[in-house]
């Protein structure tokens, strides 16, 4: 009894041990399609880790969504309170009582990550920094974020903020798709504010082709984190890492993780043309054939005009395209009494045995359909 309860309780601690290291784990990456959400790479996507100043993203997005609704305009400025003022570096050192324009401190948080501007952006819209964290918090859950918890503005360190790449790419694309106005915003290399040049700390900005922005983060807990989105024969990816162990590991692993992206891509484009090149090669080849023997195919509808037809056969071809496989519409037209012309909305150009089969599934679910075996010396009319 008693060497159970030790086997348990070793069992017990194993087991803690081996949570505490998989849902602590700093090392995360994400690779999406900007556009569609494709999952391309993912690697401890929801893990929980410190986002560091990735956080800034979000406090763009509510300062975006208040230019939005008119509450702030480019050249409003905001107020520097004492608190904002002491934050702590990265900043750009603004003194109580001073200001700062909108379009100033969008470029600021981007180039520089001003903790001191992100305090401000944060004192402007929600009073204070904490009700701020709240409202990023609601919008984080309200865009799907669900494992994300903001305590303040800047991504300044504290236990309770934390975020995944997952959720961060989320952001990164509701950011692209709610708000394409200020997106170019995320490609400033440089910001000059009272007489000085701020350097952007993005150096993949700069170092690979085709990237546009967007975030780079770090504080000790949560190593070198990084957001970037890129774009290359028209497609736009986003990539996350979370705790790189440098800078420089950080940036070299994100430009491989997107060329390996965008390469992943380029392959699979080559393979649909070839794809395509074939399907066509094939259904040449049937065509060709369908002059040298009977043609079979599917009559789905008959109609007086030919617009119903045409869209009827797309449609019965599009649900069934593996059993239509090779064949092509035809519309067909039969002069009845009194000069009206019938349109039959046919597919041709398919095995005899695919037709049967066809029109056994339509009847089933009582649609008309019915078998056709033409000569090879058939006019038929297409659209």
């Amino acid at each position: 009894m008693f060497k159970s309860k030790i086997i348990l309780t070793i069992i017990f601690s194993a087991v803690l041990i081996f949570t505490a290291q998989t849902t602590n784990a700093k090392y995360a990456s994400l690779v999406i399609d900007s556009k569609t959400g494709e999952l391309l790479h993912a690697v401890n996507e929801n893990t929980r880790n410190y986002p560091a100043s990735l956080t800034k993203l979000m406090t763009l997005y509510l300062l975006f969504e208040a230019l939005e609704q008119k509450r702030f305009g480019l050249s409003t400025r905001l107020k520097v309170s004492r608190k904002a003022a002491n934050r702590p570096a990265s900043r750009l050192g603004l003194k109580p009582g001073q200001s700062i324009k909108v379009k100033d401190a969008i470029v600021a948080i981007i180039v520089k990550s001003a903790n001191d501007v992100a305090t401000v952006i944060a004192e402007s819209i929600g009073k204070d920094e904490r009700r701020f964290a709240l409202l990023m918090t609601a919008k984080a859950r309200k865009l799907g974020m669900s494992r994300t918890t903001f305590r303040n503005a800047s991504g300044l360190p504290h236990r309770g903020q934390m975020s995944t790449a997952k959720d961060m790419a989320v952001l990164t694309r509701a950011i692209i798709e709610d708000f394409p106005k200020y997106y170019h915003l995320f490609s400033r290399e440089t910001f000059t504010f009272n007489g000085r040049t701020y350097r952007t700390h993005n150096k993949v900005l700069k170092t690979f082709r085709g990237a546009e922005g967007m975030k780079t983060g770090y504080i000790r807990a949560s190593g070198y984190n990084l957001i970037t989105t890129a774009k290359r024969n028209g497609r736009r990816i986003i990539g996350v890492v979370f705790g790189g162990n440098t800078s420089r590991a950080r940036n070299y692993h994100m430009k491989k993780l997107l060329s390996r992206a965008f390469k992943k891509e380029k392959t699979n484009r080559s393979q649909t043309r070839h794809k395509t090149r074939k399907n066509i090669r094939k259904i040449k080849k049937n065509k060709l054939a369908l002059n040298k023997k009977r043609i079979w195919g599917v009559q789905v509808g008959a109609f007086y005009n030919r617009k119903p037809a045409m869209r009827l056969a797309k449609t019965i071809s599009n649900k069934y395209s593996k059993l239509l496989y090779g064949g092509y519409i035809k519309v067909m037209p039969l002069k009845k009494s009194r000069n009206r012309i019938l349109y039959r909305a046919r597919i041709i150009g398919i095995a005899k045995r695919s037709a049967y089969k066809t029109c056994r599934l339509l009847k089933r679910y009582r649609k008309p359909c019915l078998e056709i075996n033409l000569p090879p010396n058939t006019e038929m009319a297409s659209r």
